[in-house]
């Protein structure tokens, strides 16, 4: 497939719905199963979604957090305390350090700026502080209508966000399982040679890759859903950034151990630094 973001774009699953299938929902019902050999037989055996209301139902949530009415929201569920990914606020504040102080993201799979509104109040004395969402329409639509702003703004592909701003870090959080190649997706993060890149929520083993189903009860959006997911092997994941960058630090992301049918892998973050990057 070609390595061309709009093209795996087209065929990604919606920002929350896909952090809920991170491992989000607190009962743990979350559950893995099955090997399909390709993309289009996942979706055959899974369930279909109704995207116009996810989309409002983040928004919602989302303009509650604006508001000052919650503290964070994930999974469009208001939270009124943040839990921080200190290891990907390490590798934000690292990037800035590498780049004079400044930090110019773009947060693949951003959805309405959730890793933003979650890592700001940290990132207090970083300047100047640019985020960028790339995103499907739909989430940009509502974006640039209702969360766009000096620091924050949405773009529809990476090329178009490369040739409007001097990004030097990549976020790639709770969306690497759910696009139809991930590693069409990794190699154009690599191709951007960007100072430092950050990989969190994507679950990883040593066993090949493994296309699976994975089932989402229905207490994060009032539906049960049910989607195509990988489970990635770490060091196809690793192969794609080394030798070029170094890896910097591997850690445990929010879901921890993952089930697959009687197999474990581990939801894990990645953070890659470019030793050449000044």
């Amino acid at each position: 497939m070609r390595a061309d973001l709009k093209h795996w774009l087209a065929g990604w699953i919606p920002p929350h719905l896909r952090r809920a299938l991170s491992g989000t929902a607190a009962n743990g019902a979350v559950r893995y199963s099955g090997r399909f050999d390709t993309w289009e037989d996942a979706r055959r055996h899974s369930d279909g979604y109704d995207a116009p209301a996810i989309v409002e139902r983040v928004k919602q949530a989302q303009l509650a957090v604006a508001r000052g009415e919650a503290a964070y929201e994930r999974d469009s569920v208001r939270f009124d305390k943040i839990a921080h990914s200190y290891p990907l606020v390490v590798g934000l504040l690292r990037g800035a350090l590498r780049n004079g102080g400044a930090l110019n993201v773009v947060d693949i799979g951003g959805a309405l700026g959730s890793t933003y509104f979650q890592c700001r109040g940290l990132l207090e004395g970083v300047g100047p502080l640019r985020w960028n969402v790339v995103e499907q329409s739909a989430f940009v639509d509502c974006g640039i209508a209702h969360f766009q702003n000096d620091n924050l703004r949405f773009f529809r592909d990476l090329s178009s966000c490369l040739a409007a701003e001097s990004v030097n870090v990549a976020v790639l959080s709770g969306v690497l399982p759910y696009v139809e190649d991930p590693h069409a997706m990794l190699q154009e993060v690599a191709r951007a040679r960007l100072s430092h890149v950050i990989l969190d929520r994507t679950p990883l083993w040593e066993a090949g890759d493994q296309l699976t189903v994975q089932s989402v009860p229905p207490s994060i959006y009032g539906f049960a859903v049910s989607y195509p997911a990988w489970i990635l092997n770490r060091d196809r994941v690793l192969a794609h950034f080394l030798p070029a960058y170094r890896l910097l630090d591997e850690f445990e992301a929010l879901a921890g151990t993952i089930h697959v049918d009687g197999a474990k892998a581990g939801d894990t973050g990645l953070l890659f630094e470019r030793p050449d990057s000044t």
